[in-house]
């Protein structure tokens, strides 16, 4: 009569292992019949998340009922499913070892209160508990996907690659979109060479261009453009006293006043002489001239507000 309940005794781990074993098949099935995704309701979330498993799972909780409005879950959706589509390409040795699982709200209310979540989306990832994949360090507790890189596939893939026993070989789809309209923008502007080629020939085009970037250079902007100053100052103040310190407006005032100084000497020298009327001719002399003693005297005064103390003016 004892002989019986030894051997109900002895024949329990191999209960246990048939029944695991059994778990195994069913998890894999479910997972090859809905393109690497397992939809679990409580009971099959349980099944999957067994204390006695050599296997180990990432498992996306979310809610994509219409009536909850969850637009994160419907973003994280997609990225999710592509991950687990690209698992299913790894030979069935590794792939097996591994599931990707989705749990919705409303077909699993009793698992999202179990474990106390109060919002989605959520991925866990559950390691193995028995078997060579159980983690060295003995901690088998869910793990929790950080969306700190948001809700692309991509960095999805390369997280959850660190507890599958091989990388998930998962690479981005090809955006035809984006290709299109590049492709688009290519064609408009070889069509539109055609119509600028001689404006882009044109040598004034190119002075005129050379000029204008000299003329903000020399007045400070990449001196603003480094070190971040404001376009003026707190109190409205345009100027910035000293040295070390140049706004913005004040790159503006000074590009202009060296433009037209530069404007009216070359006016002098190379429109001027070849007047052939002498009135218009002495016209020319006099406005010009005024005009650069003019500039000259607001660029000084300029000058008197930085260094303060400055003594000297022209006009101004």
């Amino acid at each position: 009569m004892l002989l019986l309940p030894f051997l109900a005794l002895l024949s329990i781990p191999f209960c246990i292992a048939a029944s695991t074993q059994d778990i195994h098949e069913r998890l894999r099935g479910l997972a090859a019949a809905n393109n690497g995704v397992i939809k679990l309701d409580e009971g099959l979330y349980n099944l999957l998340t067994t204390p006695k498993r050599n296997w180990s799972a990432s498992i996306h909780f979310t809610a994509l009922d219409p009536r909850r409005k969850c637009g994160p879950c419907k973003d994280f959706d997609p990225s999710f499913n592509a991950v687990a589509k690209a698992w299913t390409k790894v030979p069935a040795a590794e792939r097996d070892s591994h599931f990707f699982a989705t749990v919705d709200f409303d077909n699993a209310m009793g698992v999202f209160q179990k474990l106390g979540l109060q919002s989605a989306p959520v991925v866990q990832i559950h390691p193995a508990t028995e078997g060579p994949r159980r983690p060295a360090s003995g901690k088998t507790s869910p793990v929790v996907y950080d969306f700190g890189n948001g809700f692309d596939a991509g960095p999805l893939a390369e997280q959850l690659s660190q507890f599958t026993p091989v990388p998930i070989p998962y690479k981005a789809p090809v955006d035809y979109a984006r290709i299109g309209t590049g492709a688009g923008v290519l064609l408009i502007i070889l069509s539109g060479v055609r119509a600028f080629l001689p404006i882009l020939r044109s040598r004034w085009l190119w002075a005129a261009g050379t000029v204008l970037t000299s003329l903000v250079m020399t007045s400070g902007f990449m001196f603003v453009r480094i070190r971040g100053m404001p376009h003026s100052g707190g109190n409205g103040q345009w100027i910035a006293p000293n040295y070390q310190n140049q706004f913005g407006q004040e790159v503006q005032v000074v590009s202009f006043i060296y433009g037209l100084l530069s404007a009216a000497f070359l006016m002098l020298t190379l429109v001027t002489p070849y007047q052939t009327h002498p009135a218009r001719q002495r016209l020319q002399v006099y406005l010009w001239s005024g005009v650069i003693l003019v500039m000259f005297s607001v660029l000084i005064s300029l000058f008197r507000v930085k260094n303060r103390g400055y003594p000297f003016k022209l006009l101004l």
